[in-house]
């Protein structure tokens, strides 16, 4: 007997220090001695789970369950139930998973109120959320907390305060919600939590910085959860998680190689572990391998991450694009709009990669629609990121209308806001953009001091398409007589009889750009009259592209 109370301190001890291996082999001996009681049999179950040995966890919390009966707790048994649904539904089970959920709920709607009865709210906030129920889902959250608070139960009132500032993100009050997930996240990291509530919370965060693309906050907390997770050293699911996350941050800070190395290692341990984060790392690694023009690899990629119940947009869209199938990327993209509904921020980089889509088509209209939609966006929820994706789809959009001056600011107010954020990959695109509107407007060296910073950056980053294009576009097509390429197509309109203001309407500048544009071509050429210039076009093979 001595032997059997020394083996339970044991376990629980270790279990303390979340050393899972210890206090599993000690609480296993045990149970091969005496069969351990419900307590210590849950115990066990979260000793499995954490070690990611799901089958045996489910099993253990399925003890725990009858034995919780058999003694006469039936709110103890609720919690083996809420614990046995959820993991099930972690691995992909959406038929065993709610049943036991359900089964939780039954037992305890017979049970005085109690701490227990404030988990299933849990689940009840998001479904809430999601559906768009704000104030049912601030209700659930307050209530979270009042139990949490009268029971003495620290998980309950964190959990309720992370849910009660994802609401208030929702209803566009950016600043206190934020501040409220901080709070959460504060408690979390802090140890005053159970782990599997700590990285819940971790979870929530992540996703809300997501979003709002708030990588600042992302890469700050990332950093603190990483400390965490060292004193979870054998937890393989939570390890997963956190190492998905960092993957995503290292992904924008353009550390790509170590962000593939954690999103594939994820994607192998946690496989039949928890379903939603492998999806989450294949997606990553799609992510990793378009930017990188591996679009092969990317495809498949994209698929496997659908196959787990991940949406392949905007990931798989932008591929589209970069293949030059952007019909189809618009379309897939307005499907997936479809779903998202009203929800703004879910909406986000949907909308970012339909102005790149639409654009590409030429539907400048929906660009601007989406650019819009984006602009609102930022106004409503306040983040660096949504400005910086609001500032670069506009300037995109009044590039593609031939309004480079217009352009100019919102470039370089995007240029600079990605800057900041530390995201290299989003700043070099934006040069590319610079660069273009600078050569619209003949500030050939202001363009070449952009287009080459954009291409240095590129190939540090190991964004081999982009930077193709940039040396490409640097060297430049080659023009006789040293006529700029927005010259030449000035020439080839002008040569099939188009007016100054017809050449203005079709290129989307303005007359006087025209004129301006005329004048240089005709100081180049040593020229002084439209039909020399005509004559000179078809002299030098130029109208082999006429757009007429």
């Amino acid at each position: 007997m001595a032997e059997l109370i020394e083996l339970i301190r044991e376990g629980h001890t270790a279990l303390r220090r979340r050393d899972w291996p210890r206090a599993r082999a000690a609480l296993q001996e045990a149970d091969r001695i005496e069969p351990l009681g419900a307590d210590d049999v849950f115990a066990l179950a979260d000793c499995a789970w954490w070690l990611g040995e799901i089958d045996d966890a489910l099993a253990s919390y399925e003890r725990a369950w009858r034995q919780f009966l058999d003694d006469g707790r039936p709110a103890r048994a609720a919690m083996a139930a809420l614990m046995l649904g959820a993991h099930a539904m972690e691995r992909g089970d959406d038929v065993i998973g709610p049943a036991w959920m359900n089964r939780a709920r039954r037992l305890l709607a017979e049970q005085p109120e109690s701490a227990e009865h404030g988990y299933p709210l849990y689940f009840d906030l998001f479904g809430a959320m999601g559906d768009g129920k704000l104030d049912v889902a601030l209700a659930i959250a307050r209530r979270m907390q009042d139990l949490g608070r009268r029971f003495d139960d620290a998980n309950l009132v964190a959990l309720g305060i992370m849910g009660e500032g994802r609401t208030e993100i929702k209803r566009g009050n950016t600043s206190r919600g934020m501040a409220l997930l901080d709070e959460a996240m504060l408690a979390a990291v802090s140890d005053e939590l159970h782990p599997v509530w700590t990285g819940g919370i971790y979870c929530h965060l992540m996703d809300v910085c997501h979003e709002l693309v708030d990588l600042q906050r992302a890469g700050v907390w990332t950093q603190a959860t990483d400390a965490w997770c060292d004193t979870v050293a054998e937890a393989v699911l939570y390890r997963g998680i956190c190492r998905v996350h960092r993957a995503q941050v290292f992904q924008r800070q353009g550390a790509w190689g170590h962000a593939e190395r954690l999103a594939a290692q994820v994607s192998v341990d946690l496989a039949g572990v928890h379903v939603g984060t492998v999806a989450e790392a294949h997606y990553e690694l799609g992510e990793l391998q378009r930017l990188r023009g591996e679009f092969s690899a990317a495809a498949h990629s994209y698929g496997r991450a659908h196959e787990l119940g991940r949406d392949p947009q905007p990931g798989m869209a932008l591929l589209r694009v970069a293949q030059g199938r952007a019909e189809l990327a618009v379309a897939s993209l307005r499907s997936a709009l479809r779903e998202r509904g009203d929800d703004r921020l879910g909406r986000v980089r949907l909308v970012a990669a339909l102005v790149e889509a639409a654009i590409a088509t030429r539907e400048l209209d929906a660009a601007r629609a989406a650019s819009d939609e984006l602009e609102e966006t930022a106004a409503s929820f306040a983040s660096a990121g949504l400005a910086a994706l609001a500032a670069q789809a506009r300037g995109t959009v009044l590039l593609a209308e031939g309004r480079a001056a217009v352009a100019l600011e919102p470039l370089r107010t995007a240029c600079r806001l990605w800057r900041d954020l530390d995201a290299p990959y989003d700043v070099a695109r934006t040069r590319m953009a610079l660069a273009e509107a600078y050569r619209e407007l003949d500030d050939e060296d202001a363009a070449g001091l952009e287009q080459d910073a954009a291409r240095a950056a590129f190939e540090r980053l190991g964004a081999t398409a982009d930077a193709r294009r940039a040396a490409h576009l640097k060297d430049g097509p080659t023009h006789p007589d040293g006529l700029s390429s927005r010259e030449v197509e000035i020439l080839r309109l002008v040569a099939t009889g188009r007016t100054n203001q017809q050449v203005a309407s079709e290129l989307h500048i303005s007359d006087k750009t025209v004129a301006r544009h005329l004048a240089n071509i005709y100081l180049k050429l040593d020229l002084s009259t439209r039909s020399a210039a005509t004559a000179y076009a078809f002299q030098k093979g130029l109208m082999g592209n006429d757009p007429a």
